[in-house]
């Protein structure tokens, strides 16, 4: 199974490699996959990698998705 995360472009730097906030962890991200993407911009990353640029409340709800799965296998309450 793969897991892709939501996280919005910090800075973009040389070589095509992006500062991106992960849920308050911040990642250098290679940006190589997805043409267009700007600072602030929100992409989905795996494995250090870009794979697609989505939009603000995309993100939000791939985060609460992420956010009640770990809930779960945690055996707590799905968060609101």
């Amino acid at each position: 199974m793969c897991l892709a995360v939501p996280g919005q472009v910090i800075e973009i730097g040389e070589d095509n490699m992006a500062l991106v906030d992960l849920a308050g962890v911040r990642r250098k991200v290679c940006l190589d996959l997805v043409d267009g993407v700007r600072v602030q911009d929100y992409v989905l990353v795996h494995v250090g990698f870009a794979l697609q640029r989505i939009d603000e409340e995309e993100a939000r709800r791939a985060r609460q998705q992420l956010e009640a799965m770990f809930a779960l296998s945690r055996g707590e309450a799905e968060p609101s």
